[in-house]
């Protein structure tokens, strides 16, 4: 038999459940009890789907109140030893205050996770930090499941990985050197595991994927030889991309068996098929955890046959990856394009996927032929269909002609004609674009959706919240205001509405981070802007102030990357049409006198390929594309992009061949860590560094913001620098928001007057 397991599923529930009841729980409206029993339904219900699409090791410590890499961060004992927790009596408050800060400590650092949008908590490294194993959050798991009769296999961040992902907090050291410490921690707890009677356990080591120094491959060895002897069968987990290099040190690791991502690198099946031994399991994922569209299973099933005659039941099936980034059920889609819908599949179909393909496998194509029939005509049809295609579209990009991207002018004598009309002070300010999302702006949306409100009456109802908004940026006297959006549900999923090529699922919910979700859009053709999306409520606000409005977009990559992306073409060309038709929206925004534009690309980064042989190509085309969304703009245009929660040090070049005019970039949590290399960098144009976390509720103290601009001004010329929050303030509440705003503001004044005395 084939075994088919998973590493993960979508946790926030079929409804946002976790979401609203973790809320709840931070607002003090529902309790602790409450709060695990909607945790506990949802791992119910996502084991019965599981089981009944015939999986036979269903995942356990996939589950997570905020984030998997916190969880392991708390099971082996090693969260920061400032905030003074005890791991092993850790309480739920003072798990969620690791993660969103409280009135003495500011939140654990936020990154990406590898090359996704899912957002981990970095652990903290210091020579001093201690491990300590603390298995009983993942054992009751195990007890739940095994309660329901069902057949389990924990998944964890592997100990070598989890060093890599965090950071070191003291000079002269290295994190790697905690391994001697972390390993018998982790042995300890793989013991406590085996001694619940777990068989298997499935240890992520991603690091595998990326191009990590020999020191950390070399850590490889010695780490699972002592992990080996604790009494469970350890299969290694590894995605994103490929694995072939180290195909010779993973077959000689003393583990049972090794997952490999076969959808992003289909090419190391061909390595893995000779090289595997036939006495180790290989587990193979042909099935897109990551994307919505459905597999042409009839390739799939080719392509494992000749792994399963080597094989035999020494072949498992998998998901690419853990479905965590999987929408959950395309079932409960009702208003999609029938034709679209049909070439899609969430995670409850990605699994009824993995289901036939098993029982091909073990019984023949005719065992699942009508599914397998169905699988054909919707990969026939995706083929041709003509909604996919726009000839013009496609010419537009085909025919660029050379130089297309480059602004008029260099920065130099763009920012002259900028400044000559916009008059800054130093040291100017401005804010990320979004202000708070409150229950009214969300209920007016609602109900104007559900036909419920009249357009004039949704119309009346943001054009107040963006008085509002711009007026209480006039009282703060921020120099360069942003309307605020009210009128936009997410970044990105506002402007996919209004582009021809995309569409929208209604429950296709995602988690990005802790309590955070989104519902990304799906591009499945040719992509061009019908009509302005944002000129009406840019030049409405504007109307409202005398200062220079900023007209906020988001730009191409993090279009493409926020969104399920279609497969059927370079991802190259995808972004060179967004780019395009965001360059008719700035002309546009240009000629009704809206001339600060910013163009959000916080994507950037985590879309880079995860092996440094592909960074050049991609950040060739992806630079165009940002470039080329702002072609043709006036000097006088000041173009803004905003980046955060990513490291930028080796990649400074290609940033600052995007040529922004001023970019902002979040540096609050790591304490201006990453200006400092751009000021080593001599980053040649304007630069705003967030100047406190948004993230957190918690309102900064002006000496902690003055701290932060001190090192800024220390690093950049003082000319050149922007002052503003880390990101958009959209989760904010409005008391909070003033009160933070008016921090920065109250620094800002006063180092002004001190650097012009």
């Amino acid at each position: 038999m084939h075994t088919f397991h998973l590493s993960g599923y979508p946790r926030i529930g079929a409804k946002r459940e976790l979401k609203f009841a973790v809320e709840a729980f931070w607002k003090g409206n529902t309790s602790e009890a409450e709060l695990q029993q909607v945790a506990a339904d949802i791992r119910r219900s996502n084991w019965a789907t599981q089981q009944a699409a015939g999986a036979d090791l269903l995942p356990v410590g996939d589950f997570s109140f905020y984030d998997h890499v916190l969880d392991i961060q708390v099971a082996l004992g090693c969260i920061p030893a400032r905030f003074g927790f005890d791991a092993a009596t850790l309480t739920l408050p003072e798990y969620f205050q690791l993660a969103r800060g409280n009135a003495t400590q500011f939140a654990m650092e936020m990154t990406k996770w590898f090359d996704t949008n899912y957002h981990y908590i970095v652990p903290e490294w210091h020579p001093q930090t201690g491990f300590k194993a603390n298995s009983k959050n993942l054992i009751a798991q195990i007890k739940e499941a095994r309660a329901l009769g069902h057949d389990i296999k924990p998944t964890l961040v592997g100990p070598i990985t989890l060093l890599w992902l965090g950071k070191e907090k003291a000079d002269g050291f290295n994190r790697l050197d905690l391994l001697p410490k972390l390993l018998p921690e982790y042995q300890k707890l793989l013991r406590e595991l085996a001694n619940e009677g777990v068989d298997w356990i499935q240890i992520d080591e991603p690091i595998l994927a990326v191009d990590a120094d020999q020191a950390w491959l070399d850590a490889f060895a010695p780490t699972y030889k002592e992990l080996a002897i604790t009494g469970t069968r350890i299969i290694l987990g590894t995605y994103f991309a490929g694995v072939a290099e180290h195909v010779d040190l993973l077959k000689n690791l003393p583990v049972h068996g090794l997952h490999i991502d076969g959808v992003r690198a289909p090419e190391q099946l061909a390595v893995f098929a000779q090289a595997w031994p036939q006495n180790k399991v290989l587990s193979v994922g042909l099935i897109d955890g990551r994307n919505v569209w459905r597999a042409n299973l009839s390739q799939v099933i080719d392509t494992l046959a000749p792994l399963s005659a080597k094989l035999g039941n020494n072949l498992w099936i998998a998901p690419s990856c853990s479905l965590l980034h999987s929408p959950q059920d395309l079932a409960v889609e009702e208003k999609l394009d029938g034709e679209i819908k049909s070439w899609m599949a969430f995670a409850a179909q990605k699994l009824v996927e993995l289901g036939v393909v098993k029982q091909a496998l073990e019984h023949g194509k005719d065992a699942v032929k009508d599914a397998l029939a169905a699988s054909d005509a919707a990969a026939a049809d995706r083929a041709t269909n003509k909604k996919i295609h726009n000839q013009a579209v496609q010419e537009r990009v085909a025919n660029l002609r050379p130089g297309a991207d480059a602004r008029k002018s260099p920065f130099a004598q763009r920012i002259e004609a900028q400044q000559a009309w916009m008059k800054l002070p130093l040291l100017p300010t401005t804010t990320i674009g979004s202000f708070p999302q409150t229950s009214e702006i969300r209920q007016a949306r609602a109900a104007f959706k559900k036909g419920d409100l009249s357009a004039a009456d949704y119309e009346a109802a943001m054009k107040k919240e963006i008085a509002y908004c711009v007026e209480e940026q006039e009282k703060l006297q921020i120099d360069v205001p942003v309307h605020g959006e009210a009128e936009r549900n997410d970044m990105v999923e506002y402007f996919g509405e209004q582009l021809a090529g995309y569409c929208f699922s209604q429950f296709g919910w995602v988690q990005s981070y802790g309590s955070r979700c989104v519902k990304p859009p799906i591009i499945f053709g040719d992509v061009s802007r019908p009509n302005a999306m944002t000129v009406f409520w840019s030049t409405y606000a504007q109307s409202l102030t005398q200062r220079p409005m900023k007209g906020m977009l988001t730009g191409p990559v993090t279009m493409f990357k926020w969104s399920f992306v279609r497969d059927d073409i370079p991802l190259s060309q995808v972004c060179k049409q967004i780019a395009l038709a965001l360059n008719d929206e700035v002309l546009d925004l240009e000629k009704a006198g809206i001339k600060v534009i910013q163009i959000d690309e916080p994507a950037i980064r985590e879309a880079m390929p995860l092996k440094k042989a592909q960074w050049d190509e991609y950040l060739a085309w992806a630079c165009e594309s940002f470039r080329l969304s702002s072609t043709d703009a006036e000097d006088s245009t000041q173009i803004h992009t905003h980046m955060c929660y990513s490291e930028f040090n080796d990649i400074l070049p290609a940033i600052a061949s995007m040529d922004a005019d001023v970019i902002t970039i979040e540096t609050s949590r790591s304490d201006m860590e990453l200006l400092t290399a751009f000021g080593d960098f001599k980053y040649p144009n304007d630069i705003g560094p967030g100047v406190y976390d948004i993230h957190s509720p918690r309102v900064p103290s002006e000496a902690e913001i003055e701290h932060l601009l001190r090192k800024a001004i220390e690093v950049v010329p003082v000319a050149r620098l922007w002052v503003n929050p880390d990101c958009g303030l959209k989760t904010r509440g409005w008391p909070e928001t003033i009160a933070q705003l008016q921090a920065m503001m109250n620094v800002t004044q006063k180092l002004r007057a001190e650097l012009q005395s």
